[in-house]
């Protein structure tokens, strides 16, 4: 019988001291993981670049390389767009054009195909626009900047004529 009381002692000390006693011994340890988690979240605010350093590609298909783009409210934003396409700008221009919330994209592009001499653009149509880049043709590129809006999701279009069906994607603000 002594053998059995000792080998039961030596059991519940081994199991005490690996963690199986009740669950009061675990409640540290997710104490010590809730700690964690906001110095890593404090961590990732201070990662955020003063600068989002965007490039965006059109091709001679009528697509950009991405449909989405994340950035931060207030962040300064650098954004440039690439046409790798080979054809000129009369036949296969691109653009960049962030609207405004609420801004029926279909309808802006409708409204700006007859716009050439501002970059299809209508001058009626400015105050729906956050920031655009020129209409570029095949082989060039362009740099904008602008502060990022208030957070949610923005439309971005290529205005040319006939691209908004195909060029078109979100701006996530965070």
């Amino acid at each position: 019988m002594r053998k059995i009381g000792m080998l039961l002692g030596c059991s519940a000390m081994i199991l005490a001291s690996c963690g199986g006693g009740t669950g009061e011994t675990k409640a540290p340890a997710e104490k010590k993981i809730q700690l964690q988690s906001g110095p890593e979240e404090v961590a990732k605010s201070a990662d955020i670049p003063a600068v989002a350093e965007l490039v965006i590609e059109g091709n001679d298909q009528m697509k950009f390389n991405t449909k989405r783009m994340k950035v931060y409210e207030g962040q300064k934003v650098k954004l440039t767009l690439k046409n790798v396409g080979e054809l000129p700008v009369e036949s296969m221009g691109h653009n960049w054009v962030l609207l405004k919330k609420g801004t029926d994209k279909n309808a802006f592009a409708e409204a700006c195909i007859g716009a050439k001499e501002t970059g299809y653009i209508a001058l009626d149509q400015q105050d729906k626009v956050i920031a655009n880049t020129k209409t570029i043709g095949g082989g060039e590129e362009v740099t904008i900047e602008f502060d990022a809006p208030a957070k949610g999701s923005y439309n971005f279009i290529c205005s040319f004529p006939g691209h908004v069906g195909m060029m078109s994607g979100k701006l996530v603000v965070q």
